[in-house]
């Protein structure tokens, strides 16, 4: 910045003061995208990832806070979730509904099976 400044005075006040002030901006502009538009973007990349990688049998949180299980995906932006424990409440739903994802657990190995 002191490089700015001793410039600027060499060529004139009104120079210097404006390349100071387009070195200002281009800074506030790429501490924005840093602090907002990157990470925005990084998220929606995650969910959809998320959204792309659902299964059937997928343990599922909805944006209004429901859990339950994926039973069928019929095309690309619908699924199928099962509430509830009575095996009776199905709901079609679009997958943007869905908040959280959790993949059922593969059993560990048992020590016999190892060897």
């Amino acid at each position: 910045m002191g490089i700015l400044l001793s410039a600027g005075g060499a060529m004139g006040g009104s120079t210097g003061s404006m390349v100071v002030t387009v070195v200002y901006i281009v800074a506030i502009i790429a501490f924005l995208y840093f602090i907002m538009i990157r990470p925005q973007k990084k998220e929606q990349g995650r969910v959809k990832d998320m959204l792309s990688s659902l299964e059937v049998g997928d343990t599922v949180c909805t944006t209004s806070g429901f859990y339950g299980i994926i039973i069928d995906i019929p095309d690309e932006s619908t699924v199928v979730v099962e509430f509830g424990n009575n095996k009776n409440c199905r709901i079609s739903m679009k997958k943007e509904a869905i908040a959280q994802v959790e993949k059922p657990e593969e059993p560990a190995e048992t020590d016999s099976k190892k060897k």
